[in-house]
C-alpha cells in the first residue's frame, strides 16, 4: 500500500461536511479536507433507487492514520452506512506529501 491516501465520503449537508473536515484535521487524522457540493447522488438503498443532494469531503492522510480517520468518520456520520473510499496517492509533490505526513503525526 502507498504511504499516502485520498479518502472520500459524502454526507447530507454542507455544515455536516465542514464539521467532519474540521474534526479530522483537528484530530490530526487528515492533513486537510476539501468540501465539494452540492452534488447529486443516485443509489440503491433498501430496494429503492434514490436521488439525494450530498456534499463530498476529500481528506488527505497517511495510510498509517487511515484507521483512525475511518473511525472518526463512522462515529460522527449520520448515515447508517457511510461511504469511505480510500485511493492510494501513487505520485505527488514530495514537499506536499511530506507536509501531509507532518500534519498527521500525533504531537507534530
Amino acid at each position: 500500500m502507498a504511504d499516502h491516501l485520498a479518502v472520500t465520503t459524502t454526507i447530507d449537508s454542507q455544515s455536516a461536511a465542514e464539521e467532519l473536515a474540521r474534526a479530522a484535521v483537528t484530530a490530526r487524522v487528515a492533513a486537510c479536507a476539501q468540501v465539494e457540493g452540492p452534488i447529486s447522488s443516485v443509489y440503491r438503498w433498501q430496494g429503492e433507487v434514490t436521488t439525494d443532494t450530498e456534499w463530498r469531503v476529500l481528506f488527505k492522510t497517511t495510510a498509517a492514520r487511515y484507521p483512525e480517520l475511518a473511525a472518526l468518520v463512522r462515529a460522527r456520520h449520520v448515515y447508517e452506512v457511510p461511504q469511505l473510499v480510500a485511493t492510494e496517492i501513487v505520485e505527488g509533490g514530495a514537499d506536499y506529501l511530506a507536509w501531509v505526513t507532518a500534519e498527521t503525526t500525533p504531537g507534530g
